[in-house]
Parts: structure tokens; C-alpha cells; sequence
């Protein structure tokens, strides 16, 4: 399991399997999110697995499917306040963590400076500068 800090309340991590939710509950994660759609590809995990795995280790499971590539300002809004009501620390997966980064950074972007955005994304490692028009937008709708 690749897991990416982007700050105190949320990681990011690429798919995760059915052992890799006891390791994430060790580690101290309190809610778990899926913002991976079931069956997007071949062999990936179910999530009907992954959530029992999430339940049977303690953890509050969120199943927030987005489309890659597709999202909208209903997801960031669902994200922002999953996030604000969620037990922290959350981790968050999608197919390689991207999808999570941005709906976090489209999130933030409406209360956060955009270059501290970016740094945390940096650390995290994902660059997500090209998410800057989109993030100014965002911003205007605080």
C-alpha cells in the first residue's frame, strides 16, 4: 500500500485490497473512502469486499464513487462534506490517488491559498497545477 499524506486529516492511496484494511486501521485511519466506481477495471478488488474489510476493522466506510476524468462541482460538495463530517484521520482511494488528490485540492480550494494546495499535493507526490483555473473557480464559490 502506497499511502501519500496530503495533511492531518486525509491520505491518499492507489487501490487497495481486502488485507491492505487492517494494515490502514493499524496505522490509525478511522473512516476509509472509495472514489474508485466498482468493476471500473478488470481484477480490481470489489468493493463489497473492501467495505467489509473497513467494517470488520473498525473503520467508517464511504463509498463516494467519481468518474476519472469527469468531475463535477456535486462531487467536490459531496467530498467537502464527507471530509468535514468523516472521523479523521480519512484515507482515501481511487485507481492511483489522483482522483482523491483533486477532489480534496477542488475542495480546499474554497477556503485555502492555492499555492498551499499545491504544496501539499507536491508532498504527496501529485502535481495538480494544472487544476489552477479550475481552483480559482472554486474559490469563488465559498
Amino acid at each position: 500500500m502506497d499511502i501519500r499524506k496530503i495533511d492531518d486529516s486525509i491520505s491518499v492511496t492507489p487501490q487497495i485490497t481486502y488485507a491492505d484494511v487492517a494494515e490502514a486501521a493499524k496505522l490509525g485511519f478511522k473512516t476509509l473512502v472509495a472514489n474508485r466506481p466498482d468493476q471500473e477495471e478488470f481484477g480490481q478488488p470489489p468493493m463489497a469486499d473492501i467495505e467489509a474489510a473497513a467494517i470488520e476493522n473498525g473503520m467508517a466506510w464511504v463509498y463516494m464513487p467519481v468518474e476519472s476524468g469527469n468531475i463535477v462541482d456535486a462531487d467536490v460538495e459531496r467530498f467537502g462534506a464527507m471530509i468535514r463530517e468523516s472521523e479523521k484521520p480519512v484515507l482515501a482511494f481511487c485507481r492511483s490517488g489522483t482522483r482523491c488528490t483533486v477532489l480534496w485540492a477542488l475542495n480546499a480550494a474554497r477556503t485555502t491559498p492555492a499555492e498551499e494546495i499545491f504544496t501539499k499535493a507536491r508532498g504527496a507526490g501529485y502535481d495538480i497545477s494544472g487544476l489552477a483555473p479550475r481552483m480559482a473557480q472554486q474559490a469563488n464559490n465559498q
